[in-house]
């Protein structure tokens, strides 16, 4: 079964006369900067209002509301639209401010068209991500009826490259999103494959390693983790070549359902363990996104796609397994089994392709949540110049991240009576412990970085470019990360 993919809303760009403003139905936005009507579409609507626009400006209720956010100001007198949406955006707003004000757009959105007043606003690419990224909902799965919603036009001069440049990084990160919210029964190994493989249409090349392949190549650690498992585990290499230059790696943990195994997780919010392909998830929206923007750099995204079952066959805590690197592992906990997968492709990816520097992304630890909570993806690396480079580039988007210590003192922790080591170290420094294991696996001299996206993978609630579930963190930080280190 593959679901019906999401794509982004493509805002309509047009050419709007102000003087036709009087009749235009549905919704009109429009961003103004302080307490006074002052663009011509400002004044123009008040004096259409007779003056309404200056009163809802001077309110006390207008002064509380934040750059990025709205007043709803409905039925006018002088207007045939239902509604006019006043948007704060001082002229020299941030990215940030300028995506919230697009999102408040497309968050208020219903059934009506919108005409959306654009002129003037500096950070036109951010206004489109803004209207794009919010304007997503996961609704494949409902039966009833859907309501459909209102066209978003854009009035703004020359805004094709902008809106462009913003496209292609909102449909990397729906991509991600719809991965991510995607049930455990759809979204197989298999399935998540096949998808993966979509993307040979934007001109990426994909490879799909079965288990015999990675039997051969020896990452029993990974095939250790899916064995319980129907869904045959996977490896897919994603190669973006947009350069000649040495390539950079991403590795994503693609769980595509997790019960822990035989070391099984409580039932309480065990349906959430649909979300743990998430790190896989990010690296494939990161791949679409370059794709789509044509970008002038070479980066090869891979990623382990397993399930994690209990069953008769599945591995036991006390089994000692070899990497593909040859060390062994002692499993204590087959509810740490992230790690595992992330061991094996880490080794394959600088085996066969030598990068310049790597990155992987996993929903690996829930003491990364107890540390740094829902805001906040916990860094963890070996090299102060690509961490540096990325925390610019998460910061530069919004995305939280945070740099975690890391140290050989925690390397006692897992030490392992019969084998080379374990695969966990105890709850003190739980995600610390998860990072220095992974570590073991990257190469001396090696560049890299960890991400632990637990906590920022599924939002309980909006966060302001994201309705609840599935943020696609991650992707836009990477996509920028790119550009910054790779394209100049």
């Amino acid at each position: 079964m593959t679901a019906i993919q999401t794509a982004a809303l493509t805002p309509a760009l047009i050419s709007f006369d102000l003087e036709t403003l009087a009749t235009v139905p549905g919704r009109i936005a429009l961003f103004v900067e302080g307490e006074v009507p002052r663009s011509l579409a400002a004044r123009r609507l008040d004096r259409l209002s007779r003056g309404m626009l200056s009163k809802a400006m001077g309110s006390e209720a207008w002064g509380k509301v934040k750059p990025g956010e709205a007043l709803e100001l409905a039925h006018l007198p002088g207007l045939v639209a239902e509604a006019v949406q006043l948007i704060r955006l001082p002229k020299k707003a941030t990215s940030d401010e300028t995506r919230k004000a697009g999102a408040s757009v497309t968050r208020a959105r219903g059934k009506a068209d919108i005409l959306v007043l654009a002129e003037g606003v500096a950070r036109l690419e951010d206004l489109f991500l803004g209207l794009m990224l919010r304007a997503y909902d996961f609704t494949t799965y409902k039966t009833g009826e859907q309501t459909v919603k209102g066209a978003v036009n854009v009035s703004v001069p020359e805004g094709e490259a902008a809106l462009e440049a913003a496209r292609a990084v909102a449909e990397g990160v729906i991509f991600t999103r719809d991965l991510v919210n995607e049930p455990a029964n759809v979204l197989t190994t298999m399935e998540f494959a096949e998808r993966l493989t979509g993307l040979r249409d934007l001109g990426v090349h994909v490879e799909v390693l079965d288990e015999e392949e990675l039997e051969r190549l020896g990452m029993r650690l990974l095939l250790g983790v899916g064995v319980g498992s129907e869904c045959p585990s996977k490896v897919v290499v994603m190669t973006w070549k947009g350069s000649d230059a040495e390539p950079f790696a991403l590795v994503g943990k693609g769980v595509c359902f997790d019960t822990g195994g035989i070391s099984i997780k409580p039932a309480g919010g065990m349906e959430e363990m649909t979300m743990d392909m998430g790190g896989a998830g990010v690296v494939a929206g990161v791949m679409k996104t370059l794709a789509l923007r044509k970008a002038k750099a070479h980066v090869v995204g891979l990623v382990g796609l397993v399930e994690n079952m209990p069953d008769g066959r599945a591995t036991r805590p006390g089994d000692i397994i070899r990497s593909m690197k040859g060390d062994t592992v002692e499993v204590i906990n087959t509810d740490a089994e992230g790690r595992l997968v992330l061991a094996d492709v880490l080794w394959y990816a600088q085996e066969r392709f030598k990068p310049t520097g790597i990155i992987n992304l996993a929903t690996l630890t829930g003491a990364i949540i107890v540390a740094l909570g829902s805001e906040h993806a916990g860094v963890f690396s070996n090299d102060d110049a690509l961490c540096g480079a990325f925390l610019k580039a998460a910061a530069a988007e919004s995305e939280g991240a945070w740099r975690m210590p890391m140290g050989p003192a925690y390397d006692e922790k897992l030490k392992s009576r019969l084998a080379d080591m374990m695969n966990v170290g105890g709850r003190e420094g739980g995600a610390i412990t998860a990072a220095q294991f992974i570590k073991r696996f990257i190469k001396e001299g090696q560049a890299w970085v960890h991400l632990d996206i637990a906590g920022v993978t599924l939002g309980k609630g909006d966060t302001g470019l994201a309705p609840k579930g599935a943020t696609g963190w991650g992707v836009r930080s990477l996509n920028r990360l790119v550009a910054d280190l790779l394209e100049r």
